[in-house]
C-alpha cells in the first residue's frame, strides 16, 4: 500500500518569504506604509505556522534518569501577563529558523492561520514575533481574515480607506 502526503496547496514553494509581503511590513516598519497594506499584502500570502514537539509521558530508568515515553507535537502560542493569548505564524523560514531553529513549519493560507488562532481561542495571530517586523493581526481584522474576507481600497485609487468585503455565497 502506498501512501502520500497530500499537497499544502503552495506548488513551488521554497520557504522563502513572499518578496511583496516584505516590502509591505518593512514599508509599515519604517512609516512609509501603513498597517492596512501590510495587512493586505500578508492576506494574500502562504504563512508557516510552526509546530513543535513537547514531552508527553516521562518514564525513568533503573539508574533514575527520566526519559521521553512520547512526544506531541503543538502549535505554539504566546500568552501575555494578563492572560491574552496569540498563536505564532511567520513569512518564511529565515524568520522562524531564527525565532526557533527546531520548530517545524506547516505551510498555510493567512485565513487558515487566523482561523486556526481563532480555534485556540487566541486573541491574535502574530507575525514574525522575532522580526524582522513583528506584526500582530488582532480584533475585527483577525475574524475578517479568518472569514475568508477580502481586503480592498475604497474610493479612487489614491484613497487611503480600506474596507473588508465578505465574499458572495453560492
Amino acid at each position: 500500500m502506498s501512501r502520500s502526503i497530500p499537497d499544502p496547496g503552495f506548488p513551488g514553494d521554497d520557504g522563502a518569504a513572499d518578496p511583496a509581503v516584505t516590502a509591505a511590513l518593512a514599508a509599515y516598519a519604517s512609516g512609509e506604509g501603513e498597517y492596512v497594506e501590510a495587512l493586505a499584502a500578508l492576506r494574500a500570502s502562504r504563512l508557516l505556522v510552526p509546530v513543535v514537539a513537547i514531552a508527553g509521558e516521562v518514564e525513568v530508568d533503573a539508574d533514575g534518569l527520566a526519559h521521553d515515553k512520547t512526544t506531541d507535537m503543538a502549535t505554539v502560542l504566546l500568552t501575555r501577563p494578563d492572560g491574552r493569548r496569540g498563536m505564532l505564524a511567520f513569512t518564511g523560514t529565515a524568520s522562524l529558523a531564527a525565532w526557533n531553529g527546531e520548530a517545524r513549519p506547516v505551510p498555510v493560507s493567512a485565513s487558515t492561520a487566523a482561523r486556526s488562532a481563532l480555534q485556540e481561542q487566541a486573541v491574535a495571530l502574530v507575525v514574525d514575533v522575532g522580526g524582522p517586523v513583528r506584526f500582530p493581526i488582532e480584533g475585527e481584522d483577525l475574524r475578517a481574515l479568518a472569514a475568508g474576507w477580502q481586503l480592498t481600497r475604497v474610493g479612487e485609487r489614491s484613497s487611503k480607506y480600506w474596507a473588508w468585503i465578505r465574499p458572495a455565497t453560492e
